[in-house]
């Protein structure tokens, strides 16, 4: 997930001094319509492309292993928190030894009181 953030702050980055630059070469009613429309095509969509494809690559993962009810995997990366690895559907980062099930807001609320 962290290489969908990356390219949309470097697309950012190319964005604004771009729309900076044209800002002399177009009307200012249109310059605005301009950034709506290249913030949607070149920041937006993209983001959402590339989530949607994350998605379906991990979704197995995602949906189908024991890490899943774990409470140290974390869903956006899917990444074993504890052992900082990365489930595959072959392979857990613990084999099973370091799974703890994953309680609920009140479960976690009440141990810490």
């Amino acid at each position: 997930m962290g290489h969908i953030i990356f390219w949309a702050i470097m697309r950012t980055a190319v964005l604004l001094p771009t729309l900076w630059v044209m800002y002399s070469y177009i009307e200012y009613k249109y310059w605005w319509w301009l950034v709506i429309i290249s913030v949607y095509a070149v920041i937006i969509f993209p983001i959402s492309v590339q989530y949607r494809i994350f998605y379906e690559a991990n979704k197995e993962i995602i949906e189908q292993t024991l890490c899943t009810s774990c409470k140290h995997f974390d869903k956006s990366a899917v990444l074993c928190m504890k052992l900082d690895k990365h489930p595959t559907l072959n392979i857990l980062p613990c084999e099973g030894l370091e799974w703890e099930p994953a309680g609920n807001k009140n479960e976690q609320a009440e141990i810490n009181t």
